[in-house]
This record gives structure tokens, sequence and C-alpha cells, in this order.
């Protein structure tokens, strides 16, 4: 599976590209950046929204009272800095001189404010359960928070990395969004675009831009070929690594990489009698080929993972590998678990496995790499695709034994997600213990993790937690994703991080633009 036939092939793109006259850029002016994405947002009030176009527009037009770092640590933005007095107490100083987009100062009310709505038992917000464990959150002075817990909770200050809205702001919001990020609000045309305007008085610089259309297209297709017309400036991430490939030998675009955290994995039922047993869990990992699905299908557009954490993680245990592609190596040990093949080379497997995946196109071949893998082995694989909502409702409720799935970057920005997703407490519908692994080994640890203020202490505990996952296998690593964009080539400064957000864009230019 190294060599394989391109999904929309170059004559294919150039044909629709040619029928494609009716596409235009949304503005005249040179000095707006045009990117795309792949529907209108659900909500902008940022307590509220958690789609992904939503969170983009929220990076745009707010900011975060912390932010994560390269390495995915929680660093101050409009805080100045963190201070933790003791196990229950967090304390938040904040910057001077903030405003917000309607000219009044940022201060610790706004923060108050906005915490507090989280906690209002009427407030309706899919984010509330972050903070659970926030006992009271009050103003010191003007420039002072104090976050009181009700248990000690190394993790908590992840909790802090989300946008603060002005004091006051109700349901509103949504259609009037106003906060302290580097551009203000102007309009949204429903199903069309929203246009953002530089904020003049933005804290960190006015952008370097004189602001930002989201240019919604559904399709990717249409994605690729608005930025060959030239009607699209930006796309990060949102078109197949085939379009991709194409588009970066345009001579008027430019491929820009960087690291990326989501996170694709296979995920097992470990209640199942087959998929219980270790040594099965490991001829699975050695039988696929991990190489293949990042060289051929991703187009390099991945790295193939060791764990859940990526590669950029501060916690990241730096001793373990990737699982070999060794298909002998997987023969033998269904052979030590008792699961002989029982002719050889012949037609007769030594099982049948089900693998759930959703009905997007890159799933379905990544599926069949992994069937032809398992059939060289002797493992029969049925494939069955879903779309995503019944797919997702199988995994909540255990009905699987094996299913495709990914954890995106801010899910994975803390290390606590081991917890969330391994410890024996967080099934459904609690946590995402999905596949009911148990191992008090991993329990102990990840309590001890969970409690602890010594952040050596902490560090060691979670990569030993990662050596015991990767010995017991609960999940399949795949790969971690490459964050690209696609941009034109007369652009400049666009530096991508981990979470591929959109905050880049207030530092990009133009070279042509008057």
């Amino acid at each position: 599976m190294r060599g394989r036939a391109t999904v929309l092939p170059t004559f294919l793109l150039t044909l629709l590209l040619l029928s494609a006259g009716c596409l235009q850029r949304p503005t005249p002016n040179p000095g707006i950046i045009v990117a795309s994405v792949t529907s209108g947002p659900n909500n902008l009030d940022p307590r509220v929204g958690t789609d992904d176009v939503s969170q983009k527009l929220h990076q745009l037009m707010y900011d975060n009272l912390m932010e994560l770092d390269d390495h995915l640590r929680v660093v101050p933005r409009l805080a100045e800095r963190l201070d933790h007095p003791d196990p229950l107490t967090y304390i938040v100083t904040l910057r001077r001189g903030v405003l917000f987009q309607d000219g009044h100062e940022l201060t610790s009310t706004d923060v108050v404010y906005t915490f507090t709505s989280l906690l209002d038992p009427a407030f309706t917000s899919a984010k509330k359960g972050a903070y659970r464990d926030v006992q009271l959150v009050d103003a010191l002075d003007d420039y002072t928070v104090a976050f009181h817990l009700k248990r000690p909770f190394a993790s908590f200050p992840i909790n802090l990395v989300i946008p603060i809205v002005a004091k006051g702001a109700g349901a509103d919001l949504n259609e009037h969004p106003m906060g302290t990020g580097p551009y203000r609000f102007v309009r949204y045309l429903v199903d069309d675009h929203i246009e953002l305007s530089a904020f003049d008085q933005y804290f960190q610089g006015r952008p370097k831009n004189d602001g930002i259309i989201l240019k919604i297209v559904p399709d990717e297709v249409m994605r690729g070929l608005e930025a060959r017309k030239g009607t699209i400036d930006v796309i990060v991430n949102d078109i197949s690594p085939d379009i991709a490939f194409q588009l970066k030998n345009d001579p008027h675009l430019q491929m820009v990489e960087g690291p990326g955290a989501d996170y694709q994995y296979i995920g097992l039922n470990l209640r199942d009698p087959i998929l219980s047993d270790v040594r099965v869990r490991h001829a699975l990992a050695y039988a696929i080929d991990r190489r293949a699905i990042v060289d051929s299908l991703r187009r390099g557009l991945a790295v193939p993972a060791t764990g859940m954490l990526p590669p950029m993680s501060w916690a990241l245990a730096p001793d373990l590998d990737t699982w070999p592609y060794d298909p002998e190596r997987a023969r033998q040990l269904l052979d030590e678990a008792g699961y002989t093949d029982p002719d050889g080379d012949g037609p007769k497997v030594r099982f049948s496995l089900t693998l759930k995946v959703s009905n997007i196109e890159f799933n379905r071949l990544q599926a069949t790499v992994v069937q032809q893998n398992l059939q060289q082995i002797g493992i029969a694989l049925d494939v069955r695709t879903y779309e995503f909502a019944t797919l997702y409702a199988d995994v909540v409720s255990g009905n699987f034994q094996l299913f495709f799935l990914q954890w995106t970057a801010g899910s994975l920005a803390d290390p606590d997600i081991l917890r969330r997703t391994f410890h024996s407490t967080q099934t459904p519908p609690i946590g995402f213990n999905r596949g009911g692994f148990n191992d008090p080994r991993v329990d102990a640890l990840l309590d001890e993790a969970g409690a602890t203020e010594d952040a050596a202490r902490r560090l060691a505990l979670y990569q030993d937690v990662q050596r015991l996952l990767h010995d017991e296998s609960p999940y399949n690593s795949l790969w971690h994703k490459t964050n690209f964009v696609i941009a034109q080539k007369s652009l400049s400064g666009i530096r991508l991080n981990p979470q591929a957000d959109l905050l880049f864009l207030k530092d990009v230019t133009r070279h042509d633009a008057s």
C-alpha cells in the first residue's frame, strides 16, 4: 500500500477549475485576508460556542486569560502571571491597559463575571463541567482574581485557557460579539462569510492587515478551486492530503507545515473475549503498517504516534517508540494466544473482527489498509461505515470491537486527558474510558498525578502511565497530524502552532498590498 492512485486526479481538479468561473473574492481590498472555513459558526459567545468554526472566531475576537505555548504548557495571555499559594487557591494578576473593543479597560470584574456565569446553574453551556470543582471566584482588587477550589487539582490551569467577556455580556453576545481580541466583528452573512476588521488599540499591537474575512466553503474541492483562482488566500488543514499535494505545486501557492497534536487511533473493546488478551492487542499493533498510512494516505502530513500525548507535549515519555511493522511477530503472538492459523496461507482465518468508522473518504481508505494488514496475519476484518452521530453513539455505549476516532489538539493539551480516558472510574457518561480499560496500577498513578503539587513528580507519574499504557495497548496508536496551510504565495507571516488556531492571521501581510 505504499503506492496508490490519487483520490482527486489533477486533471479532474483542472476540469472543475475551468468550470468555476463564478468564483469571486468577497472584497477588493488586498489588505484584507480571506480564509476559508467549512461551515457557519453556531455561537459567537465564547462561553457557549464549542464547534470548530465558532472557536476559530473566538480566537480572533477575544483573548484567553491563559494560553498554551508550543509545548502545550499553560502560560499567561491576558494574565500577567499565575500564582498558586496553596493547593486550593490560584491567583491571577491581570495585564494593565488591555482594552475591550468598545474602549473600556479589562479589569478583574470582567474575569469574575466570565467565570461566575459558567458557575451559574441557570447558564447553559457545555463548558461548565470543567469548573465543577471551583468553589468561588472573587476579585481581590481591580487587577487580581482568586480562584478557590473544592479540592486540589494540579491540572486546573488548563481551565483558564478560555476567552474573557465583558461584565454584563448577555445572550446578545452571539449576534454582537465584543472582546479584547485583535479583530472587531463587522457582520455575518449567513452561510456566506464573516467579516472582521483590525482593532487599532489591540494590546499586542494592531494586526498587520486590515481585517479578516472567513468565507464559508463546505466542499473541500471548491476550497481547492478557490485557492487556485485566488478568491481564497488561506486554507488551514481543511483539505485532504491528496488535494494539498496538488495545490502545493501551484506556482501561485505555498504550503507551510507545522507540528500538530491531533491524534488518530483504533479504539479496542477490552470487554471482548478476543481483545481482552494483551497478546492479541500486541499482535494488532505489530500488524499495522503505520508508515504506509502516513506516507501514502497522509502524503507525509503526519507522524506515527507512540501514544496519545503529542510529540511536543511537555509530559511526553521520550523513551517510547512506535510499534514496528512486523507481521511475523504478530503471527507468533496470535499462535501463543491460541489463535493458530487453520490452513497457513490458505483462505481460512484465525478469527474475525469488526471495525466501525465514520463515512468520510479518508477513514474508508485507511480502513482498507488496516483490513489488508490484518488479512496478512490471518484475521478477517469487517469494516462498517456510519454517519458520525451513529458511530459516536455506538462508541459511547460500548457497542463495538474496534473503531477509528481522532482526538483534537485542544483535548490533548493537558496530560490529565489520560485520566479521563483510561482511569477505571471514567467510563461513559462520566468520562472517555469507552473500551473498559481497568488497571489498578494506572489508576493509582493517575490519582497521585492529579493531586501532587510537585511538578517533577507529576511529570514522572504521567510518563510511567504512558509506559504502562504502551504495554497494555488499550488504544492502537496510528498517527499525529502535521498541520498545514495552503496560502497565496504573496502572503508572509504564516506560522502554525500545535493547535492550528487562526490567531497567526494577525501577523499575515500581503507583499503586493498597497
